[in-house]
């Protein structure tokens, strides 16, 4: 709305001008130095007096609330502002946006911070803002469509909030999130550039709130989670070690995805196999899971890895035996496979799971389904997954924000920027290895392990998820180079969701079971 009405200001001032121009010669007496200059620039004011900038000041608003987790009432705080960033010379450079919830009567020296945020590259942080583990939360119909807005959003029980506080921080370019001055958007729209103004706007808030003694963690969902690997490392650096870091369906390693190799196949056949699990594609389906998904990943790692790397000298008899065993643990038949030279592609694997019933598979969440104009189609038309939450999420944070939470600005709320996602730099500079073209943030989280013996990692990874599958986080991690010192601090966990695991209503109270249980671990006490 707020876009619109600026549109129609600026257009509105700039035909005034262009009539009285053509009706008073103003293009003549502009030539011969006439007086029409000053005038123009007076709408030039006008419009940039229309136009909403983010705050170079900064500023919060604040309000008190009351949450019942587990039987127990908790008065907190819940803060809504900007954070100002400066570059090392102390010029700002961008205004972040920021809602924490602090509880009441802690004491900052002992109680845990957490720092969440969504990934993209290019996203708010709504998601894990109003789905997960704050005071507030959407309930969905997931895995089902949720219908129309009125939505319900209220309190959640299942928050973390009477372990740790939390602080939702939007990526710059996004949410209320904005460059400063000179500052642009590509500025801080990289792997690296990324890291530098997260590691400095919870440098400030740390700075602002005096939390600097207070156990630290960080959360990261999806390329959250890139970030949160490269930032372990940074913060450390800059002289904050941190307790936990907790990766919610981690993408650690971009290599994965090179053409010409085959780890993106075998990373992908165990999450395959548990969607087709899921919608009953597999003969005499076991009754567990879990079970299932290791008798895959043995698979996996196996004969199925053995065959793609013999590329074209396979022969006949071994693509057929490789390809028997596929369908038996992916529900596709034998035929189809042979075809893909037993190489499937996702979108591929989304339209031929259910191609019969004329429906498609979500990518974030294989459970959701979709139904294409074209059941012929190479790949989806759209992701079920995706469509069938966002006007429930995004509707619920701006009711909410401006409503519960007080929070005014003229600004519009991005939840998202294409143009960031589509002009990051993917280059990253690793301790010790130097400049990749790709990044491998696992190496980052290695040296932070290795130069912080307590740094503990949990690593959260939905069965369902098929954007960032768990198969391929295992085999990131697993190759970080640790030693058995710094392994027993890591931690893996799993739940029958997607990437967003916290949608599952089921899922998200096991999650939090696990969750309470690391940060007892972690910071004990601290609470």
């Amino acid at each position: 709305m707020r876009k619109t009405v600026v549109a129609a200001l600026t257009a509105a001032l700039l035909t005034s001008v262009a009539v009285a121009g053509w009706a008073s010669g103003a293009e003549d007496k502009k030539d011969k130095g006439g007086d029409d200059a000053p005038k123009n620039e007076k709408v030039a004011e006008q419009i940039e007096a229309a136009t909403a900038r983010a705050p170079v000041t900064e500023s919060s608003k604040t309000t008190s609330h009351t949450v019942t987790i587990k039987g127990k009432s908790i008065r907190y705080q819940a803060t809504a502002g900007t954070l100002t960033i400066r570059d090392n010379d102390g010029k700002p450079t961008a205004s972040v946006f920021y809602v924490a919830y602090t509880a009441e009567g802690a004491s900052p020296a002992k109680r845990p911070v957490t720092f969440l945020y969504n990934g993209g590259p290019g996203s708010a942080s709504l998601w894990l803002h109003m789905g997960s583990f704050g005071p507030i939360r959407v309930r969905t119909a997931s895995p089902d469509n949720n219908a129309p807005a009125p939505y319900n959003f209220s309190a959640n029980d299942d928050s973390l909030l009477d372990k740790t506080d939390l602080v939702f921080i939007d990526a710059i370019g996004t949410g209320y999130s904005r460059p400063l001055g000179e500052a642009k958007g590509k500025d801080f729209w990289g792997v690296d550039q990324d890291v530098d103004g997260f590691a400095r706007a919870i440098g400030r808030y740390v700075t602002l709130n005096n939390r600097w003694n207070s156990p630290k963690f960080l959360f990261g969902e999806s390329y959250g989670t890139t970030r949160s690997a490269a930032l372990s490392n940074r913060l450390q650096q800059d002289g904050m070690d941190l307790n936990g870091v907790i990766l919610l369906s981690s993408i650690l390693n971009y290599g994965i995805g090179q053409p010409g190799y085959d780890e993106g196949y075998i990373a992908f056949l165990p999450s395959y196999a548990a969607t087709a699990w899921y919608h009953n594609r597999i003969p005499n389906k076991p009754a567990d899971l879990a079970a299932f998904v290791q008798q895959v990943r043995v698979f996996a790692r196996g004969p199925y890895a053995a065959a793609l790397a013999k590329g074209q000298t396979i022969t006949p008899e071994e693509e057929d035996a490789v390809a028997k065993q596929m369908s038996a643990l992916t529900g596709l038949s034998v035929d189809y496979l042979k075809r893909a030279k037993l190489r499937v592609d996702l979108f591929r694997f989304q339209k031929e799971l259910l191609r019969d019933k004329r429906q498609t598979v979500g990518r974030f969440d294989s459970r959701f389904l979709g139904v294409d104009t074209d059941a012929a189609g190479e790949g989806p038309e759209y992701d079920p997954s995706d469509s069938a939450i966002n006007s429930a999420f995004i509707s619920s944070l701006r009711a909410y924000l401006g409503g519960e939470l007080g929070y005014k600005t003229d600004l519009e709320y991005r939840v998202g920027s294409d143009e960031a996602n589509e002009q990051w730099d993917w280059h990253h500079k690793v301790p010790s290895v130097g400049r990749m073209e790709v990044p491998d943030v696992a190496l980052d989280l290695s040296l932070a392990m290795r130069q912080n013996p307590h740094l503990q990692v949990l690593s959260l990874n939905g069965y369902y998820d098929m954007a960032t599958p768990f198969f391929a986080t295992e085999y990131d991690i697993n190759h970080m180079a640790l030693e058995p010192a710094q392994r027993k601090n890591l931690t893996f966990k799993y739940y029958p969701s997607g990437h967003m695991i916290y949608l599952n209503p089921d899922a998200l109270k096991q999650l939090v079971v696990d969750l309470d249980a690391f940060y007892d671990k972690t910071a004990p006490g601290g609470a």
